[in-house]
């Protein structure tokens, strides 16, 4: 079965845009940008540039709708997360961890944890997510350089 391999960035937020075009140029695998507003992309005939409505979860239900065999699919968000891999798709965190089928549930359970911790904190800061670093860009091309070849491969 032959498939486009494509690359779905879920733009909004995304810290490592510019590593998704330097593996897709590599590779020569388009990539397509998904925001609520628009976003600077390179110039390039592989970069795409999709700019959905403001609405709640846009963007995630564009990528959700339109993602399968074939594609990665770039995001922090865990529940997007999980309806892409029910649709097919490959998915990267943007710190180079990949989203599976084995460790998305534990994901989705930490996330209600954390939320609900928030929401009992009443204003203290319980903290955070840690700070992006350059061994997290440095892993997050070589996962996604990783995927893509075996895509290749299938």
């Amino acid at each position: 079965m032959l498939y486009e391999i494509v690359i779905w960035i879920d733009a909004d937020a995304c810290p490592v845009r510019e590593e998704c075009y330097k593996v897709a140029l590599r590779h020569k695998v388009p990539v397509k940008v998904v925001s609520n507003s628009f976003l600077r992309v390179l110039d390039h005939p592989l970069i795409e540039r999709i700019i959905v409505s403001d609405g709640f979860d846009a963007a995630d239900d564009f990528i959700a709708e339109n993602c399968g065999s074939g594609s990665v699919v770039i995001t922090a968000d865990i529940l997007l997360a999980d309806r892409i891999l029910k649709a097919g798709a490959m998915g990267l965190s943007p710190k180079g961890d990949p989203w599976t089928d084995d460790n998305i549930g534990a994901a989705i359970a930490t996330r209600a944890i954390m939320a609900d911790l928030r929401a009992g904190a009443l204003g203290e800061n319980i903290g955070g997510p840690k700070p992006f670093t350059h061994a997290d860009r440095s892993k997050f091309l070589q996962s996604l350089h990783n995927m893509i070849e075996r895509l290749k491969r299938a």
